[in-house]
């Protein structure tokens, strides 16, 4: 892909694009302790200060749940025609299983309806990391039977929303929330260890296949996909270790969950002892019928490559990171590379899968620290950023790869997990003392850009 930008246009994508803001229930809604809603992980892992930089907890959070008219207003001000959202499994069930809140259904209908009202398109993804802590007591998703309490809750939402939600994300981004949550313990519920990694990455990839198959069997007409973070990893130098070393860090971040859903099983590699360590661990992965399923779009979500070394000092995968600002390269205020090349060859990959039939680009966005001047918020890396990335969608879309929408990361500024609320992602700032909304340069950028 050539590096070089043409003026982009919205029409250039096609006439049915869908084009869409993403949010999160744990990242923006607020309302932990009201209208019955059960403490999820984020909650009880926010309350060691040590957890997240600037002790910053999702209590408040955006308080979407009170402002979701306004914010919503604010999406199709923007110029979107969709808006991505997810449902708090701890606010439809507080103890994860059991009794049904309804409270939690109806704040969903209201904003479910809202959308409609406004002609916004909902995505509803169902999972997206904020597991009833209940459940969590009892081992969460290293627990086999969390795929039962799964089943139960995603159960409770199509029969509730079916009739009017037709797209339907499972899970967000499961590499994520299984390794920092459940191995390096840097991110909720804490826990760390291969012992905890290995059940909850089985559990979750039976849950994204088992999920859909429900969503498909109570939504007529339901259009189903789950999302992938994917970053291409490439080697430090042509040295063989340095090449197995990325290879291997390769297949835990993009090939473990994707390839099972595709029905090619778990990813083996002879050479690497973890993967014949998860074939081995537990009769129950042999089971790879149960890990299949025929998406009708598969989730991109995208924000950098890794330029990975070996090394020896690391368990197991004998890995590290060579990080971008050693190597000098533009990167972030996260110290994430920006490099749109890499994201245009990571949809081609994607794309080369034969079972991938359709794909939706449901995450992509920076962190920069935005100048904010007489009122002003110029975020004018932010808008390079978009336009760089989008350019890569379009020349993937332009060479036949069937895209089908893109949803930036994120509408405003929210509760951004283990950095709390000082990385800001959105297209709108947040204040939040205030609560205050003012739509950056960015979110600007893209009105101007949706409706030329």
């Amino acid at each position: 892909m050539s590096s070089s930008l043409h003026h982009l246009k919205a029409t250039d994508f096609g006439k049915n694009f869908q084009w869409g803001v993403a949010i999160a229930a744990a990242q923006n809604e607020g309302a932990a302790n009201q209208y019955g809603r059960g403490p999820s992980i984020w909650d009880v892992f926010s309350r060691n200060g040590n957890n997240i930089k600037g002790k910053g907890k999702p209590t408040i959070a955006c308080d979407f749940y009170h402002r979701y008219k306004d914010d919503l207003l604010l999406v199709k001000a923007l110029g979107f025609n969709s808006f991505r959202l997810s449902i708090s499994w701890s606010r439809i069930l507080p103890d994860g299983t059991g009794k049904i809140n309804k409270e939690g259904i109806d704040f969903y209908h209201r904003v479910i309806d809202e959308c409609i009202k406004l002609e916004l398109t909902p995505y509803v993804t169902l999972y997206h990391w904020d597991l009833p802590y209940e459940l969590e007591k009892k081992g969460g998703w290293t627990n086999y039977f969390i795929n039962k309490w799964f089943n139960r809750f995603i159960t409770v939402c199509a029969e509730a929303y079916g009739s009017k939600v037709k797209n339907w994300i499972i899970l967000n981004e499961p590499f994520a929330y299984t390794s920092l949550g459940y191995m390096l313990g840097t991110h909720a519920p804490g826990k760390k260890g291969i012992d905890n990694f290995f059940p909850s990455v089985h559990h979750t990839t039976i849950a994204q296949a088992e999920g859909a198959r429900i969503i498909r069997q109570l939504v007529p007409y339901a259009y189903i996909g789950t999302t992938f973070s994917f970053s291409e990893i490439i080697p430090h130098s042509d040295k063989k270790e340095d090449i197995q070393a990325a290879n291997r860090v390769d297949i835990l971040m993009n090939r473990l969950f994707i390839e099972p859903a595709l029905g090619k099983g778990y990813p083996r590699e002879e050479t690497f002892r973890l993967t014949e360590r998860m074939h081995l661990h537990n009769k129950e992965w042999k089971y790879i019928e149960r890990l299949h399923f025929d998406f009708d779009f598969i989730g991109i979500q995208y924000y950098f490559p890794l330029v990975i070394k070996y090394n020896s000092l690391i368990p197991l995968v004998q890995a590290s990171e060579v990080k971008a600002k050693t190597r000098k390269v533009p990167h972030t205020d996260m110290g994430w590379e920006i490099n749109a090349d890499s994201f245009y060859r990571t949809i081609k990959r994607i794309w080369s899968y034969d079972a991938v039939k359709e794909i939706i680009i449901t995450e992509n966005g920076s962190y920069f620290k935005d100048e904010i001047r007489n009122g002003v918020i110029d975020d004018a890396a932010r808008i390079n950023y978009f336009q760089q990335h989008l350019q890569a969608v379009l020349a993937a879309k332009n060479e036949g790869v069937n895209i089908k929408g893109y949803f930036a990361w994120t509408l405003m500024d929210n509760f951004e997990w283990a950095e709390g609320y000082n990385a800001r992602f959105g297209l709108v700032h947040v204040d939040f003392n205030t609560q205050l909304r003012t739509i950056k340069n960015s979110g600007y950028w893209f009105r101007d850009f949706l409706s030329a």
